[in-house]
């Protein structure tokens, strides 16, 4: 019998790590499943909810952790946390792997096996654990939403008896997960919508959903790609020549949403002081890279900044703002990873540690970092 934990996550995080409908399949594959008392509540998954679904509900966290196999989290587990588990328990979550590195050493020195969820290898038999793609589908729909009520005029054009109000033009920089669901959501509120990426494989993705694509399209522009899909740092050059064209359609935008990351690395600086400085007033940008520094030169995580008229709002937690949403999609995707590597027959864990899904989000094993991303790290 496998014993699963879920501890309530920090109060700046409101989704979970399991929902009901999680947790009646977890306890199909045999898993008992802990919960915290009140660790859903900010989803709307009440604790009665939970229970008649299945899961037993903990009086407190080191109740939900005693005599754990796996720790199930949204967020990477305060330290104390991971101390009550027993050693070689799992612990599984999104665990911000480039982000303080010696905390995560010290995580790695409990001796639990650490498995982040931002390091799911892009193939197909992972696409159903894919969280980053599940949480920034939401966080690009919010993203337009929250910019369409801080505009405070009409999105679509209207044809009046009194004369047409036309359309917001609305620019999306940086077409992946989040960047595609911006450009179907300002279409979807009848925008004028233009996207900028530096991978080629964007602009029919662009084109597709009826947005105009705007790059650079050099020999660099049709390198552009990693294997994995992700956009490669681009040079100096190229960088400058994008800049310039990005820096001629940015002053008659009205919206620009940001969504450009390339893991590991600082958000890459798309939008300079001067660009902010050539809109119009009333326009808004909103940064979906203000966690790793911002897109924009003057964001400021967590914040709305207001610099001559123009918004810039830099939100940590888009995807959070729809908890319910959210926690749904990522405890899918768990329970999709929790599928491979529990024995459906004899109801145990039965880990492949050579699985090629297994090894590319293992980060820590037996007390130390094991990722080849992470050697050296403490």
């Amino acid at each position: 019998m496998v014993t699963i934990a879920v501890t309530a996550e920090p109060a700046d995080e409101p989704r979970v790590a399991v929902s009901p409908e999680t947790v009646k399949k977890l306890a199909a594959l045999g898993a008992t499943v802990k919960v915290e008392a009140g660790a859903g509540t900010r989803s709307r998954f009440s604790d009665e909810t939970l229970r008649a679904a299945g899961a037993e509900i903990a009086a407190t966290a080191a109740d939900a952790l005693r005599d754990a196999d796996i720790l199930l989290s949204v967020r990477r587990p305060a330290a104390s946390d991971v101390a009550e588990l027993k050693p070689g328990a799992l612990v599984i979550a999104m665990l911000d792997p480039y982000g303080d590195k010696a905390a995560l050493a010290n995580l790695a020195a409990s001796k639990a096996s650490l498995f982040s969820m931002e390091f799911m290898p892009r193939i197909t038999r992972a696409q159903s654990m894919d969280v980053l793609s599940s949480q920034a589908n939401l966080a690009g729909y919010k993203a337009v939403v929250d910019a369409a009520a801080m505009f405070q005029q009409a999105m679509p054009m209207m044809m009046t008896a009194a004369g047409t109000v036309p359309a917001a033009k609305v620019f999306i920089m940086g077409a992946g997960v989040a960047g595609l669901q911006a450009i179907a959501t300002a279409r979807r509120l009848g925008a004028q919508v233009s996207a900028t990426d530096v991978r080629p494989a964007a602009k029919e993705q662009v084109a597709s959903l009826g947005a105009k694509f705007i790059a650079v399209e050099d020999d660099e522009f049709k390198q552009a790609q990693t294997a994995a899909g992700y956009a490669k740092p681009m040079s100096v050059e190229y960088q400058a020549k994008q800049a310039e064209l990005v820096a001629n359609h940015i002053k008659n935008q009205d919206i620009v949403v940001t969504t450009a990351l390339i893991p590991g690395r600082p958000a890459p600086r798309l939008i300079t002081r001067a660009m902010v400085e050539s809109m119009k007033p009333g326009s808004i940008i909103v940064d979906l890279a203000a966690e790793r520094g911002g897109n924009c030169e003057l964001t400021k995580p967590g914040e709305i900044v207001d610099h001559g008229g123009v918004r810039i709002y830099g939100p940590l937690n888009l995807a959070g703002d729809l908890a319910i949403n959210a926690s749904s999609l990522y405890a899918k995707n768990l329970y999709a990873f929790l599928e491979t590597l529990i024995d459906k027959k004899e109801k145990k864990l039965a880990i492949n540690w050579d699985d090629e899904i297994v090894k590319g989000t293992l980060l820590a094993r037996d007390g130390a970092l094991v990722h080849p991303s992470l050697q050296g790290a403490a």
